[in-house]
């Protein structure tokens, strides 16, 4: 059995943010519900095409294990098709722009009218206040949140993440909402309403920077570069470059072959723990008991100088060297992995992080894959559904539509074409 069968959900989602969360709980067994628009359907379907006609990446990674049907809710067959919908499912979740569902007929409280036990899901950018109604991208959500403010060099402008923390992040938040909504409706019996705002979900990952907002309001940040530097910080948490997060000196440092491989780098933490098994390694047994290194609070003005010097060493290493030699002594490093490094990994095909997915008109691709692993309840990833496959199926077998007032649907242009 799997986690959430029987579970139906109403998936009126696009782009990345609520499909992503819609995804997950194909993923934990629910049944997806895609609705899309007749002929159209989710614009990245045709975003950043590889294939010609076929979807592209941008779609079919991130709507795996969904059903989908083309329908307009505008049109009056339509209409009474998405009732029986919101009858039908267990949750209803929508990333519109501010106001949609209810210019279509559909606010919270018809919603509730129809099916009190539903749980309504949806995504926004800003939560209540003077931006409640901004239209709001990965990017915009990055930088409201605190998260670009925070990301760069102390020279350098602010920067955005590749990890797609407002759009994905804010998906994995929603989840996890409605996951909840879906527990206590087990003991309530009621449906309720769940919102996630991008600009919240972006702060609730860069939480340390708001951690560090309020030290700095009682001194300078000591484990950050320029206070070794004797550089003054100012009134707002700084961009610290690569420095740690978490209080424990780190740097991404260059390895062998970083002159013709970008990726040939390394993170290295340097904790009070394992202090003297690093000395040992990079060859300084006298830092152990020399004055101003041996105690961690004397070490951080010092910082840029055993930083070069571990920087030294693994320059005469690759990045995977430096992984065998520091893992047996605890020192935690990490080689920088590219994403051909990421998606040549066996290990993670292995546990169902990364899979080969078989598509009927673009073939294989590699996808990720469910990173919640159960240990009762197997995650098969299905590929993502073609522009109103299920449309028919839907309508007969979800909602009971059949005979004449199947035909009449059909007729009505509410669903696209139907074969």
């Amino acid at each position: 059995m799997k986690a959430l069968e029987g579970i139906k959900v109403l998936d009126f989602t696009h782009v990345q943010s609520g499909p992503t969360c819609t995804q997950l709980l194909g993923w934990f067994g629910a049944d997806v519900i895609k609705v899309e628009r007749p002929g159209v359907g989710d614009a990245t379907r045709n975003q950043l095409v590889d294939v010609p006609g076929a979807d592209s990446l941008y779609f079919t990674m991130l709507n795996h294990n969904k059903r989908s049907i083309e329908l307009n809710p505008k049109n009056e067959k339509g209409k009474a098709v998405l009732t029986r919908l919101v009858e039908e499912c267990d949750v209803l979740v929508e990333n519109f722009a501010p106001g949609a569902l209810d210019r279509m007929g559909f606010s919270w409280e018809r919603i509730q009218e129809i099916n009190p036990r539903i749980i309504m899901a949806s995504i926004k950018g800003f939560g209540p206040g003077k931006y409640q109604d901004c239209k709001v991208y990965e990017n915009v959500a990055q930088c409201a949140g605190g998260s670009a403010s925070t990301t760069g060099f102390r020279d350098g402008p602010p920067l955005v993440t590749g990890a797609q923390v407002g759009d994905s992040g804010t998906g994995l938040h929603l989840c996890l909402g409605i996951v909840t909504a879906l527990f206590q409706r087990e003991k309530t019996g009621r449906g309720q309403k769940v919102t996630t705002a991008m600009q919240d979900s972006v702060l609730n990952l860069a939480r340390v920077k708001l951690r560090d907002q309020q030290r700095l309001e009682k001194g300078p940040l000591t484990e950050y570069s320029q206070f070794g530097e004797g550089i003054p910080f100012g009134d707002a948490t700084p961009r610290a470059g690569n420095d740690s997060g978490g209080g424990q000196p780190g740097r991404i440092l260059k390895c062998k072959g970083w002159e013709q491989d970008p990726n040939a780098y390394t993170y290295f933490i340097i904790q009070a723990a394992i202090w003297d098994k690093v000395c040992d390694v990079i060859g300084e047994q006298d830092w152990k008991t020399k004055e101003g290194y041996a105690n961690p609070p004397e070490r951080l003005d010092k910082l840029n100088e055993i930083f070069t010097r571990i920087e030294n060493w693994t320059m005469t290493k690759t990045k995977f060297e430096v992984m065998d030699i520091c893992n047996p002594h605890d020192i935690p490093v990490g080689p920088i992995l590219s994403m051909k490094e990421i998606s040549e990994d066996e290990s993670l095909f292995a546990t169902g992080t990364l899979v080969k997915v078989d598509h009927p008109v673009r073939g294989d691709y590699i996808s990720v894959g469910c990173p919640i692993k159960f240990s009762d309840s197997s995650v098969e990833v299905k590929r993502s559904p073609l522009l109103g496959e299920h449309t028919l199926e839907i309508l007969s077998d979800v909602l009971g539509f059949n005979g004449e007032e199947l035909k009449n649907i059909i007729a009505s242009g509410a669903v696209g074409n139907v074969n």
